[in-house]
């Protein structure tokens, strides 16, 4: 099982950043939001799903993260140098936790959900989710939680009341702009 960190400090691709986090707590929206924004890089990171083939990493990008309090997942706002939405990610996670220096991470557990701009929803990893169990990196109940948190997730999205769409697009206008976000 890997630990991924918020603030990416291994992403070799990336030579210029900046990463931002707050804890909020609000009726909306309890836990971390990090901002990752991208001023330098080696090569933009392109994703294909389905027919399509989207960048979803390049100059002036910018990534919204969420750690819902006491949830097993994390999801990423991925939005374009123009603040146009690309696509949210969403991780199935064992566990998340911050570090001393005050940055959040999660144990992935291999299955992800990535919804699209265009409301297109993908179900990916299962291969890599078979594999962990067989190779005993994670538990049965591990497994368990990665493919019922999955599944709430997609049945959430389905019915329209996953919170972090709107969220993100809001947070992307207000924290960006006129918060505790701003780019300097």
């Amino acid at each position: 099982m890997k630990r991924k960190f918020g603030d990416r400090a291994n992403w070799r691709r990336i030579t210029r950043r900046h990463f931002a986090c707050r804890y909020v707590e609000s009726r909306e929206f309890s836990g971390y939001i990090t901002l990752y924004t991208i001023y330098g890089l080696k090569e933009p990171l392109w994703k294909s799903y389905g027919r399509h083939t989207y960048r979803i990493a390049d100059k002036g990008y910018s990534w919204l993260q969420y750690f819902p309090k006491d949830s097993h997942y994390i999801v990423t706002a991925m939005f374009d140098e123009r603040q146009n939405i690309i696509q949210w990610y969403i991780d199935t996670c064992k566990v998340q936790g911050v570090t001393d220096q005050g940055v959040p991470w999660f144990d992935d557990l291999y299955l992800d959900v990535v919804v699209l701009w265009n409301g297109e929803v993908f179900l990916l990893d299962e291969d890599e989710l078979e594999e962990a169990l067989e190779r005993q990196d994670i538990t049965e109940s591990d497994y368990r939680l990665a493919w019922n948190t999955a599944k709430n997730l997609l049945g959430s999205i389905d019915a329209h009341a996953f919170p972090f769409f709107s969220l993100s697009l809001k947070h992307r206008a207000e924290l960006f702009h006129h918060g505790e976000f701003r780019r300097k």
